[in-house]
């Protein structure tokens, strides 16, 4: 790749979120904002080839999109008469380069604005989740749409529903109570895009690593952003890093899904496990919450060496803390999970009695423990229910291969 076309990915990847909130703050029109920096960066690709890549390329595109924000505006008519064109060409040019020279804590706060405006409670969680991905991380609608298994216009349309929706809205970083719900709605929102890239409900992949990268770099930011120490994003970060760290061992060269005993272990990303575990150790000792636990979860099978050395006792005692919090079914299942491992797949079996959740990894795991038990023919009929239910391709043909070996 030339070095304009590097420059400028590495411009789209790092500033396009606290540029657009640099230019929503300023005008205030979150249409215009997103529009003029788009053509900013197109007018970029245009002329850094043959220019060359300017020594302050964040601020040659925020001086470029203002100026298009402000030409937007003339045609309105807002700003035609009261604002001169060299006047106001020579402000941007000068105000650009001093906001992007010495990006501080009016920076800061901008982004963590335009962060925490998407998690506005006006939005659905998926259109948050949308939202967040195009305007805080830049990622394109086409992106997104592959990435969420949708059309290019049907997310198109959905963005453009959500804006409208926060049309009008302030702009202002909440306090207090509301601070607190919008920073947990943002980790919500990460975390369904993580999961949506960790472990696909459809479609062929296995993972979506683009997706779950993603998501822990929207966890990073916020973490950044935030002017206080919220514990429950520091787990939430180690706890993607800890499942994202075994993308590699999750997936044969030909596609086919790796279930975590089957792993090779030396294929995980040990410098995320590393990350991970430097996050957890001061929480260790943290009144329990709902990511924090899953994170500990998580680091058990980090840590272990071999599946037959996983603490299978420690984790049960964690999803018993975590059920304490919070009930769900998928909770109840991963306890039934452990328990099987711990106890044996009989005592598996029992504690997935009354558990009720949609989808096929409900009949999966059932499957799998009258199998361990030698019930054959009851194994082989959960498993024709969980490949009836099945919607992601890879999980499928796994299930299908685990029903041809009893047949």
């Amino acid at each position: 790749m030339s070095e304009a076309g590097t420059a400028l990915d590495r411009a789209l990847r790092d500033e396009w979120g606290r540029l657009l909130a640099l230019l929503v703050a300023r005008f205030r029109r979150l249409d215009l904002a997103e529009d003029g920096l788009a053509d900013a960066f197109e007018a970029a690709a245009r002329t850094w080839p043959d220019a060359g890549v300017p020594g302050n390329p964040g601020g040659w595109l925020l001086t470029a999109a203002r100026r298009r924000v402000l030409d937007r505006l003339r045609s309105e008519e807002v700003l035609a008469r009261s604002m001169p064109r060299l006047a106001v060409d020579a402000e941007l040019t000068e105000e650009a380069q001093r906001v992007m020279a010495d990006p501080g804590d009016e920076l800061l706060d901008e982004r963590l604005r335009l962060v925490l405006l998407c998690a506005h409670p006006r939005l659905s969680r998926e259109a948050a989740a949308a939202l967040t991905l195009r305007l805080v991380l830049g990622i394109s609608t086409d992106d997104i749409a592959r990435l969420f298994l949708q059309t290019t216009p049907t997310m198109a349309a959905r963005l453009t529903r959500a804006r409208r929706k926060l049309a009008g809205e302030r702009f202002v970083v909440p306090t207090g109570a509301d601070l607190v719900d919008r920073v947990g709605v943002v980790a919500q929102v990460a975390y369904l895009a993580f999961t949506a890239g960790y472990a696909p409900g459809s479609g062929p992949d296995v993972v979506r690593t683009e997706l779950a990268g993603e998501a822990i770099r929207l966890v990073r930011v916020l973490r950044t952003l935030l002017p206080y120490d919220d514990s429950e994003l520091t787990a939430l970060q180690a706890l993607m890093l800890l499942q994202h760290s075994r993308r590699d061992a999750r997936v044969t060269d030909d596609g086919a899904l790796v279930l975590l005993p089957d792993q090779d272990r030396s294929r995980w990303h040990g410098d995320e496990i590393g990350e991970a575990l430097d996050l957890l150790r001061p929480l260790t000792g943290a009144p329990p919450a709902p990511y924090l636990l899953q994170a500990l979860i998580a680091a058990e099978h980090a840590i272990a060496a071999t599946p037959s050395d996983t603490a299978w006792e420690r984790i049960v005692e964690r999803y018993d803390e975590l059920l304490a919090l919070r009930e769900t079914p998928v909770v109840r299942l991963g306890r039934a999970i452990a328990v099987a491992e711990a106890e044996g797949p009989e005592a598996g079996l029992t504690a997935l009695a009354g558990v009720a959740l949609p989808g096929h990894r409900l009949p999966a795991v059932r499957a799998e423990l009258l199998l361990r038990l030698g019930d054959h023919a009851r194994a082989r009929a959960a498993y024709d229910t969980a490949i009836t239910l099945c919607a992601n391709d890879a999980e499928r043909a796994h299930l299908v291969r685990r029903r041809a070996e009893l047949a």
